[in-house]
């Protein structure tokens, strides 16, 4: 059965291990779609090299070749993810307790937080193609680190998600 398209990313779904409890929030930082256009040309490029073997190797070979980097370009992507009182974001993660005032921004704040205005005591995770930033303040005096500045394309659900997390 396949996933609804337009699920709502917010919404709580069964977990997929028993004793694991669902996300309150899940978005995968996948790349853009001319990113996975541009990654696949490479197909193209292996199949010259096995066209002097024979054509069929060849077209097979640029197939192969096309799927895996895509495929690993979609499935190595990192993820958000707000789960058991945790903010996950790639391989990082911090316990909602320890978070403080977040914010959301899109279009040319976005910017400003991606370049001039990144803390350099901030810890970040930006991807090209996605818009959306969130800035959350880090309330642990023992972590050098102030501020997670990270990519999303929902600001506003990820920051719901985090303090409904807080709350409960």
């Amino acid at each position: 059965m396949h996933a609804q398209l337009n699920a709502d990313p917010a919404r709580p779904r069964k977990s997929a291990r028993p004793g694991t409890p669902a996300p309150v929030y899940r978005e995968r930082l996948s790349p853009s779609l001319w990113t996975l256009l541009s990654a696949a040309v490479a197909a193209p490029m292996v199949s010259l090299v096995f066209v002097p073997l024979d054509a069929t190797v060849a077209l097979l070979a640029g197939l192969a070749v096309a799927v895996v980097i895509v495929a690993t370009l979609v499935f190595a992507s990192p993820v958000v993810e707000v789960r058991a009182g945790e903010l996950r974001v790639g391989r990082a993660h911090i316990p909602v307790r320890m978070l403080g005032e977040a914010t959301g921004a899109t279009g040319d704040e976005a910017r400003e937080l991606r370049g001039p205005g990144l803390p350099r005591t901030a810890w970040h995770l930006l991807r090209g193609g996605i818009d959306g930033v969130v800035a959350i303040r880090v309330d642990d005096d023992r972590d050098p680190v102030r501020e997670w500045v990270f990519s999303t394309r929902t600001p506003d659900r990820v920051i719901a998600a985090i303090r409904r997390a807080q709350r409960g």
